[in-house]
């Protein structure tokens, strides 16, 4: 039996998620849909495993893995997304992240990915070890948001949603002057020259969807 925390934005999959994971005989024993709340509760707990989504509103799973690896905590990291972005898979294997499981996957396939991290292996199955492959040798756009840091994307997303620096800055606990600064420095990491450019490069890795507009 193994203690996992869950970190998803759906009360609904979370509910789901822990009735499955009991019936194997594992203990849920924290979840949240907030990275900062689920970090200082993952220090106090423990846990075993930590599944996490990677899209939580408007945050994200890898702010999470990127605090887990910085503070060097030990424990085993499965990502549960819908996402199928090759850069995803590659930037999850970069941050440390141990497994990852599509939310269209079986309840057998969580299980047995949670068994293989236990056992100290990888578990990037299938059609995930595929996109992994791509996601490494991605392309120009993918190398471009690479760049980006975590708070710097959270920051994009809120640009291209028309949110001023003033509002940024209440979203995020930052001052308008460092949302101006981090707003110069991604146009200039990303090399576009105003917030269409911006929008574009959005659409076109994923950061954003149409329908967001």
């Amino acid at each position: 039996m193994a203690s996992v925390y869950l970190v998803d934005d759906h009360v609904i999959l979370r509910d789901a998620m822990c009735s499955l994971l009991a019936a194997h005989g594992h203990q849920v024993v924290g979840q949240s849909d907030d990275p900062t709340v689920a970090l200082a509760e993952l220090r106090i707990l423990r846990p075993d495993v930590l599944l996490v989504d990677l899209k939580l509103g408007l945050r994200s799973g890898f702010e999470l893995l990127a605090e887990l690896r910085r503070r060097a905590m030990s424990l085993k990291t499965i990502v549960t997304t819908m996402s199928t972005r090759p850069r995803d898979v590659a930037e999850a294997l970069e941050h440390g992240a141990d497994g990852y499981v599509l939310k269209g996957s079986t309840g057998i396939e969580l299980m047995r990915a949670i068994e293989a991290v236990l056992g100290g292996r990888r578990w990037f199955e299938g059609k995930v070890a595929e996109l992994a492959i791509q996601g490494l040798t991605g392309s120009g756009d993918d190398a471009r948001l690479a760049l980006l840091s975590v708070r710097e994307r959270q920051v994009v997303v809120l640009v291209v949603n028309g949110q001023s620096s003033a509002e940024i800055g209440v979203e995020l606990h930052l001052s308008p002057k460092t949302v101006d600064s981090y707003r110069s420095r991604i146009m200039a990491k990303l090399g576009v020259r105003d917030v269409q450019g911006l929008v574009r490069f959005a659409l076109r890795v994923g950061l954003i969807s149409a329908d967001e507009l």
